[in-house]
């Protein structure tokens, strides 16, 4: 790359949010408001869970902490869990210049070079996020694990909780796994060993549960570039491991605990949607390409039962058939959802009555569902939207969404083509992860990177394991090409 003109990643990325309809930077009616916050201290009386022992797990240079998490053993084998939500609302009331912001941009956006965040850092990288040692208001939810996995709906109040103990993904995935030492934060602290034992053993209960009634058991390659001193060192896939599941099973529940919530008292709500897929027929051809059969309707435990066998036979292309499946199957999408209406379900996830409630800090949709549980507990008389303001926010955040992954998929592009465009004329292996008349795809094996097949592409098809050779690598457009070689 000594031969290679500077690249600026952070321009291209700006250059991008503001193409797909993004404020990059926080205007100055934002940082006039955030500034003349005094304090993040709750002022008014909350019930106090400062001595649990909480504790969280994000990726190791997270700071925008929206959840803290605590269990206990309960009778007849149940295990009683609590999730702690950062109380966003607190400080972004609605209607105020950084609400507006926020529900502008309706989500953080990640590129691996610069990171959007929705709200300023003095809030979700301070005085909302739960970081360790900090005295914090939240919203609470509890539910309970039985035995079979099932789960059981708590109270959901509002609470000051203190986490004390900020754990990483891979230390304690690695840990769970057998594949490491106890971590230093485990070690170090009293009893924390346990607690997160009896949480890994909560969410094994649920995550078995979910398989059994259809929960789609996909698992994607997304590859982030590691940037240093403008240099892209890397492509860094993140691996799916058991602490990343704990996370993510507690997470499911606990929404699932908010639409039961909002649907007791009668709220008018927004839920997280993945449709019964349209193109059925297009993922029971790709199961028949790998020699086995679906049946000719929607079938979620069918399509995971051959999900799980898939990946046991053939681990190195499974990423590459979840990816394909997921492109079969839709999107997820936000709707508005009125009481007495019914839902339409994740059905990925293989659940019924869903929403996005667990992120604040990162996802305007959870500030949404998050003001409308509090106008609940606060008795208010009337919900803090109307019927016909959810529609508008739904179709909006889903736009924002698919706009935000637009974005980060670009710059993954970008940042290859840095990586790669000193090797034009190497030739790499690579798996083909997707073939229409829109183009011919493939992902490399090292680096991950993926591009467009645009000399011998003819005949190529999903799955296939090929030889290509880099012909053109440009970051501006996010393009990398290639030709097919054997």
């Amino acid at each position: 790359m000594q031969n290679q003109p500077y690249v600026d990643l952070e321009a291209i990325a700006w250059a991008a949010m503001e193409q797909y309809g993004f404020i990059p930077a926080f205007p100055p009616a934002v940082a006039r408001e955030v500034g003349a916050l005094t304090t993040n201290t709750p002022s008014e009386p909350l019930e106090d869970l400062r001595s649990l022992l909480w504790s969280s797990i994000d990726n190791y240079d997270s700071q925008d902490l929206d959840q803290i998490e605590h269990c206990e053993q309960g009778k007849d084998g149940e295990i009683h869990v609590r999730v702690a939500i950062a109380d966003v609302d607190a400080l972004v009331p609605k209607g105020s210049a950084t609400d507006r912001h926020a529900a502008h941009n309706g989500t953080s956006v990640y590129t691996g070079v610069v990171t959007f965040p929705m709200l300023p850092d003095r809030l979700s990288a301070g005085a909302t996020s739960l970081l360790p040692d900090k005295d914090r208001a939240a919203i609470v939810i509890e539910y309970t694990v039985l035995v079979d996995g099932s789960t059981r709906p708590g109270r959901i109040y509002r609470a000051v909780v203190r986490n004390h103990a900020k754990l990483v993904y891979e230390e304690v995935g690695d840990w769970l796994e057998g594949a490491g030492p106890v971590p230093e934060m485990v070690a170090k602290t009293p009893c924390l060993a346990e607690q997160v034992l009896l949480q890994h053993e909560a969410a094994m209960r649920m995550k078995k549960r979910r398989t059994e009634k259809g929960a789609l058991a996909l698992e994607t390659i997304e590859a982030e570039p590691v940037v240093a001193g403008g240099r892209v060192l890397e492509l860094a896939v993140q691996e799916q491991n058991l602490a990343r599941c704990l996370i993510e099973e507690f997470m499911v529940a606990a929404n699932g605990t908010f639409t039961a919530f909002l649907a007791a008292a009668r709220l008018p709500m927004i839920h997280r949607i993945v449709r019964i897929p349209k193109n059925w027929e297009g993922i029971v051809r790709e199961v028949a390409e790998h020699g086995e059969k679906l049946p000719a309707r929607p079938d979620a435990e069918a399509l995971t039962r051959f999900l799980i066998r898939q990946k046991a036979a053939d681990p190195d292309r499974f990423p590459d058939l979840s990816l394909t499946i997921v492109k079969l199957m839709g999107a997820g999408e936000y709707v508005a959802f009125q009481p007495g209406e019914i839902p339409v379900g994740h059905f990925a996830l293989a659940v019924t009555d869903y929403t996005h409630g667990t992120a604040p800090n990162r996802r305007y949709v959870d500030v949404i569902i998050q003001r409308l549980v509090k106008s609940v507990l606060g008795g208010e008389c009337y919900p803090p939207y109307a019927p016909e303001e959810l529609d508008d926010l739904a179709l909006h955040l889903t736009d924002r969404e698919k706009a935000s992954q637009k974005v980060e998929r670009f710059m993954r592009k970008a940042a290859a083509a840095v990586l790669l465009r000193d090797r034009m004329g190497e030739t790499f292996e690579a798996f083909v992860t997707g073939a229409s008349e829109k183009g011919t795809y493939v992902r490399l094996i090292e680096p991950p990177a993926e591009g467009k097949v645009v000399l011998g592409e003819e005949g190529l098809r999903v799955g296939q394991r090929v030889q290509v050779r880099l012909v053109a690598a440009d970051p501006y457009r996010g393009f990398i090409d290639f030709e097919h070689t054997g």
